[in-house]
């Protein structure tokens, strides 16, 4: 990963963070992107101060607004003259509530970030990849994209289609030397997560963790570095021909049908 050029998106914290800690060890110059500006900057920092010898560029931008993807991307290729891979990380959760009743303001907002979001970034992005005849992409598509998830129908619909857009990337882009592909998390322990089971309990948003980690094969949940070093797999050169997979990260529990005993 040395001296490769890597945009993340939603890099603030989360998933995004993870990735950022994994490439900038492995020698990445990075273009972090949040809509934070203020978690966006103490990450910056933290990631300069530990690895002094990589560039770091930070970029605030709202995924879903068109203009500020395409700025993303020109800020990167002004900088570093190319890109080598982008992360396609930012997304929300939204609200829970039965797919009759879902605040339909929220259901766009969802599908606004989640799936215009990386729609964006693949526009912008792709046709500086194609210039170079090489790159890497990676898009969280989540255990919701391969599955229903209660009460969440947007963020599922959102990510469904990123599964699917994923695919539809690897088919139209690997003649350029494009590899494309998508990661399912499952309860990987994030802000975002962590987030979720306050919705489920708000009395005790802990007791709902560890009843949630019960039903997972490995009676746990994930580790947001196990996510980073997949991520950091996917968009190297040691990828040299796995695209267009929607590749789950989850203790296996997307396999499993009724309750782990």
């Amino acid at each position: 990963m040395k001296d490769k050029v890597i945009i993340i998106t939603g890099a603030a914290m989360g998933l995004g963070l993870a990735a950022a800690k994994v490439l900038a060890e492995r020698k990445a110059n990075l273009v972090l992107v949040d809509f934070n500006e203020n978690q966006l900057n103490e990450t910056v920092e933290s990631l300069k101060n530990q690895h002094p010898d990589i560039k770091i560029l930070s970029v605030i931008a709202d995924v879903s607004k068109e203009e500020q993807v395409k700025n993303y991307v020109d800020v990167a290729v002004k900088e570093f003259g190319r890109i080598d891979g982008l992360y396609n990380n930012a997304g929300i959760e939204g609200r829970q509530a039965p797919l009759t009743e879902y605040d339909l303001n929220v259901f766009k907002k969802v599908i606004d970030i989640n799936l215009m979001g990386v729609y964006y970034g693949l526009r912008y992005v792709i046709p500086v990849m194609k210039k170079q005849n090489y790159g890497r992409i990676v898009n969280v598509a989540s255990v919701g994209g391969i599955r229903g998830v209660l009460n969440q129908t947007p963020y599922v619909a959102s990510k469904h289609a990123v599964s699917g857009m994923s695919k539809q990337a690897a088919v139209e882009y690997g003649k350029y030397g494009i590899l494309t592909n998508a990661i399912a998390p499952g309860a990987i322990l994030t802000p975002m997560v962590a987030e979720a089971f306050k919705q489920v309990n708000p009395e005790d948003p802990k007791a709902a963790e560890t009843e949630y980690a019960k039903r997972n094969p490995t009676r746990s949940l994930g580790d947001p570095q196990d996510v980073g070093k997949l991520v950091a797999f996917l968009i190297s050169e040691d990828n040299g021909y796995v695209s267009g997979q929607t590749i789950a990260i989850d203790g296996g529990e997307s396999n499993m049908y009724g309750n782990a005993e």
